[in-house]
């Protein structure tokens, strides 16, 4: 039974794929919202049905053989253990949520049949990529969300700036995926197979630790992880993403594709242990994304940017716990910002479809009465953002992070994710202080239509912030037991300190904020429009500049290679000595006329050049 609860989870969203996209249009907006929506929710059941039927360990089907060369013989199989259990939890549950959510959202919408078909294939790739047996699966639904995500980033696409949007996330996460493939050609050549227990068995048989071949198999893997969980540097994508409807940026961006890299990582945990700088790494970078997300974010006036931004920064916090070798502690955070940053996208396209697509903070405010369920998503949803303590999901997990580095002694870690998390609460508050707080900026913030339905509106923003509450990290299982003992394991002291310091940094940044927007407002805005102020600004409203130098490095030099080649350089070589004998051969042509002055006077010219040059050569003439 618990075999054909996995097998619907993974082919329900497929096949209300399948009806959508072969319904050429004969489906109404209301017959495709149930098949879009009814065929996740029926992939939660399912996955309800397979939590309950699993036994333990790591369970397989096998549905078929999918290549057989030689020894080569991949199948569709599905892995089931603890944390693909976690996943599909996830991808099915918050995304069902954001599926209802979206019925709302995207009334009156053109091409609802197509959204809910792309949304759907996405649901089925994700799956795909955490069930997979074998690496070749996984690497089949990882390509399928980055072109799930490219169909609806661009959804809205007769604004060209959505369609650019759109081929820029294609793009760069195709260079994270040149990567991850790469690694699976090594790992291929190295181990003899792709089945991923056994990569995970044999990779410390045949390798040491810290070997080149090791370091350079999960090095590419990285690399494949930084482009989908928009790292540093292949992060430039994600803010530009939010062109797609917001129910996307919920579903991709917050919950699913960027946590895949985690995924990835935690998932071959023995392949990363077995190349430590390489894994450091990994923490360093996630170090170095949440710090200069996290300022990028304190710039923005986008309330989506600011959002995505922050995505960027809690994945970093991942990224930073997978370095020190706290995976459980990584998939904590997976799952619990899973809960909370759906909600407060969710909340965030509350107000954008209740102020007329108006999602800029200057032209925003004094909305926290007029739309009360959006605002109580973001106080639940940026509470738990910020790990206030005690009462959200987010102070839970990322405590555990921040005990893990210090447990690891990676102080330099800590002290970035301690920083980090005063950032946090510094934009945070100012994100809900400029959308819902102040005097209202535009005739669309004085006069919202706030959503009324209870099914499609309020259901889902309600159950994702009791989720982000406590009760959301207390249902998590915890999956130490399947993943090598954490730092933290072994130290006994100083958790307590740990948790005071992270306490006084998501409370220090909560009253650097009230002080800086609420009490010195006019003292920052001049501060903002002047100086090194006004520079500061700029750089982090331009994200550090990192579009700007790739357009320098990378983009204009092939732009110009490109109009060079238009006339093909090679070409013309192999050309010229043709080009050059039929020159010549129309210089004969023409000298044939059959005219006798015309002969007489080429006579007189060449017995001309004859003479001048017999009294030029040396000596003079004979």
């Amino acid at each position: 039974m618990m075999a054909l609860a996995v097998t619907l989870s993974f082919l329900l969203p497929l096949a209300g794929t399948l009806i959508l996209a072969f319904s050429a249009g004969r489906l109404g907006p209301r017959a495709s919202s149930v098949i879009g929506v009814g065929s996740v929710g029926l992939a939660a059941l399912a996955t309800l049905w397979t939590i309950i039927g699993h036994s333990g360990g790591t369970e397989g089907v096998t549905l078929w053989t999918w290549i057989a060369v030689g020894d080569f013989q991949p199948t569709i199989g599905l892995a089931v253990d603890d944390l693909a259990l976690v996943m599909m939890s996830v991808i099915t549950g918050v995304g069902f949520l954001i599926h209802l959510f979206a019925v709302w959202y995207m009334t009156g919408e053109e091409g609802i049949t197509r959204f809910y078909a792309w949304m759907n294939l996405f649901v089925f790739s994700m799956m795909l990529l955490v069930l997979g047996d074998n690496l070749l699966l996984l690497f089949l639904g990882w390509e399928g969300v980055g072109l799930c995500s490219y169909g609806l980033i661009g959804y809205y696409y007769q604004g060209s700036a959505n369609g650019r949007a759109a081929f820029k996330a294609f793009v760069v996460t195709r260079i994270g995926d040149v990567f991850l493939a790469l690694g699976l050609f090594l790992i291929f050549m190295e181990l003899g197979t792709l089945d991923i227990q056994t990569v995970l068995a044999r990779a410390p048989e045949l390798w040491t630790s810290g070997s080149d071949v090791a370091n350079l198999a999960a090095l590419l893997v990285l690399g494949g992880a930084l482009g989908k969980s928009a790292q540093v540097p292949l992060h430039t994508w994600l803010p530009d993403a939010m062109a797609g409807p917001t129910p996307v940026s919920a579903l991709i961006h917050a919950a699913t594709m960027v946590t895949a890299g985690v995924y990835l990582i935690a998932r071959l945990n023995g392949l990363f242990l077995l190349a430590p700088d390489v894994l450091l790494l990994v923490g360093v970078i996630g170090a170095v994304s949440l710090l200069l997300a996290a300022f990028a974010a304190l710039a923005q006036t986008d309330i989506k940017r600011v959002l995505a931004y922050s995505t960027m920064s809690q994945i970093g916090y991942m990224f930073l716990a997978l370095g020190v070798g706290a995976f459980d502690a990584a998939i904590f955070h997976l799952v619990t910002h899973a809960f909370f940053k759906a909600l407060l996208f969710l909340s965030a396209g509350a107000v954008i479809i209740s102020c007329h697509h108006e999602q800029d903070m200057d032209k925003l405010g004094g909305l926290w009465r007029k739309l009360p369920v959006a605002y109580g998503g973001f106080i639940i949803g940026g509470a738990a953002l910020v790990a206030l303590p005690l009462v959200s999901a987010g102070f839970f997990s990322k405590d555990e992070i921040l005990w893990q580095a210090m447990a690891a002694d990676q102080t330099g870690l800590l002290a970035v994710g301690l920083l980090g998390a005063v950032l946090t609460g510094i934009y945070t508050v100012r994100l809900v202080l400029g959308t819902f707080h102040g005097e209202p900026g535009s005739d669309h913030a004085r006069h919202p239509e706030p959503g009324t339905n209870p099914v499609t509106h309020h259901l889902p923003l309600v159950v994702l912030a009791i989720l982000s509450t406590f009760i959301g990290a207390w249902i998590y299982p915890g999956l130490g037991d399947l993943f090598p003992a954490a730092p933290g394991e072994s130290v006994h002291t100083g958790h307590t300190l740990l948790q005071v310091l992270a306490m006084g940094a998501a409370i220090a940044g909560l009253l650097i904020a009230t002080w800086l927007f609420l009490w010195q407002r006019d003292w920052l805005a001049d501060k903002a429009r002047h100086g090194i102020g006004a520079r500061l600004w700029t750089l982090w409203h331009n994200a550090w500049g990192f579009d700007a130098v790739f357009d320098g490095l990378l983009v204009r030099p092939w732009q110009w290679t490109v109009k060079i080649l238009r006339v093909d350089l090679v070409n013309l070589v192999m050309n010229l000595p043709a080009v050059i004998a039929k020159a010549f051969n129309a210089g004969l042509v023409r000298s044939q006329n059959g005219r006798v002055r015309s002969y007489a006077l080429v006579m007189v010219f060449g017995a001309t050049a004859i003479l001048m040059t017999l009294a030029l050569l040396p000596g003079g003439a004979p």
